[in-house]
């Protein structure tokens, strides 16, 4: 196969499936993988991608690239209602205390899930606290539910607060059981996100919950963002709606992490 042929293929596999890898090219074009990598360099100094550890995604996808919840909104619905969905199914029917939704459209999902919470005794409480303006906005005249927003500096894109007076608040709480989002999910980076104020937000919750659990989809899974807020040991659960790669399901069984399947 010639070398504009291979190009040509590339290209049409990322377009595709977003990501290659070298090992995979080298033997689907039955080349070595220096001669991969050698047309891996030459696709990305034409702009056409951009190489990464093990092989090359588009161009567009950086560590700091990031869509509005308006955007994301639209974009993978149904994986999301399955992990809401299967998040929900977490809450047993008797269940009293305390969780935290951060900021994120599955999350916001399972906020809608919420929304129609009853509780099946007069002593039963549920707790719903949140720095994202988007779920409180669902959450607030649910008459069985007491909201608690976060306050901060509220960011555009995603509608939610951050800040050092946000981390200051929910640094000064210990809910039962957080609900995450993440932009990437990988076995060496564990939890990325592209903003650093983000981070921060998302990394407190984390240290101050009994229970992490984690609604990630599986266009998130293999991702590296720019700013790391939690390790994989730093979870108790992950939930997503796709078989995990190999080594991401090695790593997550060595920390102990339950994973569930929506």
């Amino acid at each position: 196969m010639y070398q504009a042929e291979r190009h040509a293929l590339i290209t049409d596999v990322l377009h595709t499936a977003g990501r290659v890898s070298v090992s995979g090219l080298s033997r689907r074009f039955d080349v070595t993988a220096e001669t991969v990598r050698r047309d891996l360099d030459q696709l990305e100094a034409a702009g056409l991608l951009r190489r990464v550890h093990g092989g090359a995604v588009t161009a567009d996808r950086t560590t700091v690239a990031e869509s509005s919840i308006a955007v994301r909104q639209e974009q993978r619905s149904e994986a999301k209602d399955a992990i809401a969905h299967a998040a929900f199914r977490m809450l047993p029917p008797t269940f009293s205390g305390s969780i935290v939704l951060d900021a994120g459209t599955t999350t916001g999902r399972l906020a809608e899930l919420l929304a129609e919470w009853t509780p099946v005794s007069e002593s039963q409480t549920l707790t719903v606290i949140t720095n994202s303006v988007p779920i409180a906005a669902v959450l607030h005249q649910s008459p069985h539910l007491e909201l608690h927003l976060v306050g901060g500096r509220v960011r555009g894109i995603t509608s939610a607060a951050v800040g050092t007076s946000t981390v200051d608040e929910l640094s000064r709480i210990r809910p039962d059981i957080a609900f995450i989002g993440a932009n990437g999910l990988s076995a060496d980076f564990g939890l990325s996100t592209p903003d650093e104020l983000e981070g921060a937000v998302k990394a407190a919750i984390v240290r101050g919950a009994r229970r992490v659990v984690a609604l990630v989809d599986s266009t998130k899974v293999g991702e590296e963002a720019l700013f790391r807020f939690a390790d994989l040991d730093h979870l108790d659960t992950l939930i997503t709606d796709a078989a995990l790669p190999a080594d991401l399901d090695d790593a997550l069984g060595l920390a102990d992490v339950e994973t569930v399947l929506a």
